[in-house]
């Protein structure tokens, strides 16, 4: 008889809606608990991933108290997902090392060295790779034992109907660890049509009244005009001279082509951003209804499912708390990709570890490695 799967148990700080979560679930990894200060996240976390939600800060969680969220005999998972402002290209060169979300990739780090999970997955912006405080954060691992893996991936390549790159990290004391590769070629990627095109159509400042999440933004009547006068995939150039913004008429303006602007239905959306909404904060209109994408859209193209449940009914859908939601979350296919590799990662040790001497998969001979080690060795066996 084969042996059992595995039982992986998985944390999740700064768990947002559960973007992380819910595609750790899609892979088989049990999720245990969710960690994020923001009380926004409380209803959909717990409505979508039926998990415990602690609100709190992540700086004050001891390691006692993360610890103690693990059920025991379980391989413990910890997904650590710093807020990803201070590193985003967005911020256009500011200096953001000063800004309060900087040094949270050092409580990730902190909250790894007092508990020693099994397993470990962080998910940020590409450039996040060139910032000290991550390759600290790697360097520590390391030195902790684990075998690191990270890599830039671009979403549309793991079924994500969305041009953004997210770097993802995942480290194991179990044994050497890849971050899983793409594996839709571009012929293939997901559409924007694929996605949304069968929703209800809408118009500017209307709601579906079978899913008030799937709700637009009023339009000016200035914004109204340009959205008419603008191509699927085209610029701010299709319109009449008089319909253009003072930004557009200044030289630096030919930079900002992709603000004010349609979606392509045959293309993958651009990358969804806390301003996805707003049709004047990027190419953020519908292919072809006269208004922005919907809330529900713009989860939709994160690869959230359509019945996903973001605000209690009792509460009222506000575009700016739920928009940063949905833009700062974890695609739930990128997730799932990720927990598939950690899966197959740990049924691979779990075989290897049972034809050979359990020795074979002990790291460089640190106190530190050694301790871990045996540890993680004696959870999966």
């Amino acid at each position: 008889m084969a042996p059992r799967p595995a039982k992986i148990a998985a944390v999740d700080l700064f768990c947002g809606v559960g973007g992380l979560s819910y595609g750790l679930q899609d892979a088989g990894i049990d999720v245990v608990a969710g960690v994020d200060i923001d009380p926004a996240c409380d209803y959909p976390y717990r409505t979508n991933i039926r998990a415990p939600f602690h609100k709190m800060d992540v700086c004050k969680l001891a390691a006692k108290d993360l610890a103690a969220m693990w059920p025991k005999g379980s391989l413990r998972m910890l997904a650590g997902c710093a807020p990803c402002q201070p590193f985003s290209s967005y911020r256009r060169g500011a200096d953001t090392s000063q800004e309060s979300q900087w040094p949270l990739v050092n409580e990730v780090s902190r909250l790894v060295e007092g508990t020693r999970p099994e397993l470990v997955t962080m998910e940020n912006v590409p450039r996040i790779v060139s910032k000290s405080i991550f390759n600290r954060f790697v360097d520590r691992l390391r030195d902790l034992g684990y075998f690191v893996d990270f890599k830039s991936c671009h979403c549309p390549a793991y079924g994500i109907p969305q041009h953004r790159r997210r770097l993802v990290l995942v480290a194991s004391l179990l044994g050497e660890i890849r971050v899983p590769k793409g594996t839709v070629a571009p012929a293939n990627y997901a559409t924007v049509e694929e996605s949304i095109g069968k929703l209800a159509a809408i118009g500017h400042g209307e709601a579906d009244p079978l899913d008030r999440v799937h709700k637009s933004r009023t339009l000016t009547h200035a914004n109204l005009d340009r959205i008419r006068s603008s191509k699927p995939g085209g610029t701010w150039e299709d319109w009449d001279e008089s319909l253009r913004a003072p930004c557009h008429r200044k030289s630096s303006g030919s930079t900002f082509r992709n603000v004010y602007a349609r979606m392509a239905w045959d293309q993958p959306s651009p990358t969804i951003t806390t301003l996805s909404y707003n049709y004047g904060a990027g190419r953020f209109g519908h292919p072809e209804q006269d208004r922005a994408i919907s809330l529900r859209e713009a989860a939709i193209l994160q690869s959230f499912p359509q019945d996903y449940e973001f605000v209690a009914p009792e509460d009222p859908v506000q575009f700016a708390p739920l928009g940063r939601l949905i833009g700062n979350a974890v695609p739930p296919k990128l997730a799932q990709a990720i927990g598939d590799a950690i899966v197959e990662h740990v049924e691979q040790i779990r075989g290897r570890v049972s034809r050979v001497d359990r020795r074979a998969t002990v790291p460089p001979p640190t106190v530190d490695a050694r301790r871990a080690t045996s540890r993680s060795i004696r959870a999966i066996a």
